[in-house]
């Protein structure tokens, strides 16, 4: 039996987070249903608390999501957590843009707050670990 899934990164600001992720990898962000919002709110199942304004739309507090523009690809989830990262993460990202692009990625992620951790290769193949915002890993392939 195969299963679905999705990747879910700790934050301490997953909104700002998952707007760089959305831009590093070509994805977008998943719509925010501010009447649904809105409506939990009204009802009482939900504190304005609960909720806040981002880039001029209601979201929920805790947390953002991404999706593929095809939906081919698991969703990424930025949940908020009280605590910043302070160790290297035990999963990351590979992401694949080509051995062609990989300068040019590192140059426009780090322009956007990456910062570049480590360069690797193994006999042909070579990579970069960079760092987002909050210090997660990823690299680039």
């Amino acid at each position: 039996m195969a299963y679905l899934f999705q990747v879910t990164i700790d934050s301490t600001a997953p909104h700002p987070l998952a707007d760089w992720w959305a831009d590093a990898l070509g994805w977008q962000r998943e719509p925010t249903d501010e009447a649904f919002i809105r409506r939990m709110v009204d009802e009482g199942q939900a504190a304005e608390a609960d909720t806040m304004l981002h880039d001029g739309r209601l979201v929920w507090v805790v947390g953002a999501a991404i999706r593929h523009p095809t939906d081919a690809a698991p969703r990424v989830l930025f949940q908020r957590v009280p605590e910043p990262k302070t160790v290297k993460n035990r999963v990351h990202l590979d992401v694949r843009v080509g051995p062609e692009n990989v300068d040019g990625e590192v140059a426009r992620l780090t322009a956007r707050g990456a910062a570049v951790l480590h360069h690797g290769q193994q006999g042909p193949f070579r990579w970069v670990t960079i760092a987002d915002p909050e210090g997660n890993e990823l690299c680039l392939t």
